[in-house]
């Protein structure tokens, strides 16, 4: 009780309500692990069946909005994605436990429904039951009816009758459900009211039932508490879903943008290349033609030096023979 009241005044003045407003507080993180980590992603599940079958008790983590709210604006790391995966497995597994229980009671009226079609005998605990169950009835008429006329002695005098034959009523109820006696099939079937299971907090629902009843069901805590976690383990999937279908999106615009790049890359390389190709042609070409004029011309340079060269023995051969046609 202490820790409940502490907590509820965590929640209502913050956790730093005793300390000196002359001290500086330290930083509050969602981090921390005084938070509930199901009331940063979503909410606790342990609001959600308070004071039902299904009541999980009192959360034992602290439930902060400004904590709350840091958890939102929080980018998404390891342990935010933690919380996420547990919230999820936690709800889920809450989520699949009922089924097993709505699973369970549809075999259970589809093997009662089989039996009472075989045979039409009521068990004595039934007798007994519907015996109560119309005096009961009767007297809440009657109380009803003395409450209208006034006369309170006599209301409150047919009360404690009617709340006697309650207590009777539920003690044979427990002594069935010991003895293993399934007492809602056998009241369907003693009744001959087909029975329903509810497909969301697996309660059984008669068919056709009175429009407030079915309010009063499709209002209550454990249908609403099952309700709003189908939806919000479907919205985590779903948003899974969206997630995934917007990364294989940006993947493949990736694997396009790297695609495009490698190919601006490779025709620059092939145009680098052709440039290099046509300047080394260029450069060949040049030299090879500097090569051949340098041939052509040291060849011509021979020429004409073997050209002189016999111009210069011819003369000297012409002199040679004028002198010695002279000498003669």
């Amino acid at each position: 009780m202490v820790d409940v009241a502490r907590q509820l005044l965590d929640e209502l003045m913050g956790r730093n309500r005793n300390l000196d407003p002359s001290v500086s507080a330290r930083a509050v993180s969602w981090s921390d692990d005084e938070f509930c980590p199901y009331f940063l992603v979503k909410f606790c599940p342990h609001d959600l069946f308070v004071n039902t079958r299904a009541d999980l008790g009192q959360c034992t983590k602290l439930h902060d909005d400004e904590a709350k709210r840091m958890f939102d604006d929080a980018k998404h790391c390891r342990k935010k994605n933690q919380y996420e995966e547990d919230f999820l497995r936690f709800c889920t597994n809450m989520i699949n436990e009922v089924d097993r229980k709505i699973v369970k009671g549809k075999q259970r009226l589809l093997l009662m429904n089989s039996k009472t079609e075989g045979t039409k005998s009521v068990p004595k605990q039934q007798e007994q039951l519907n015996s109560l169950t119309e005096r009961i009835n009767k007297l809440v008429c009657e109380v009803e009816e003395a409450g209208t006329r006034g006369n309170v002695e006599q209301a409150q005098k047919l009360m404690e009758q009617c709340d006697q034959l309650k207590e009777e009523k539920e003690t044979l109820l427990k002594q069935g459900e010991s003895n293993g006696w399934s007492v809602t099939a056998e009241i369907a079937a003693s009744q001959e009211k087909q029975m329903e299971v509810c497909e969301v907090c697996g309660a059984f629902l008669i068919v056709g039932d009175a429009q407030q009843r079915i309010d009063d069901h499709l209002t209550g805590k454990q249908h609403l508490g099952y309700s709003k976690l189908r939806k919000a383990v479907d919205e985590m999937y779903e948003a899974r879903r969206k997630n995934s279908i917007n990364l294989d999106e940006r993947r493949v615009r990736d694997d396009d943008r790297r695609r495009r790049d490698n190919t601006k890359r490779e025709d620059l390389k092939t145009r680098e290349r052709d440039d290099r190709h046509n300047k080394r042609e260029d450069r060949d070409h040049r030299n090879r033609y500097r090569r051949d004029y340098r041939d052509h011309k040291d060849r011509n340079d021979r020429h004409d030096i073997r050209q002189r060269d016999r111009h210069r023995r011819d003369r000297h051969d012409r002199d040679r023979d004028r002198s010695r046609s002279r000498s003669y």
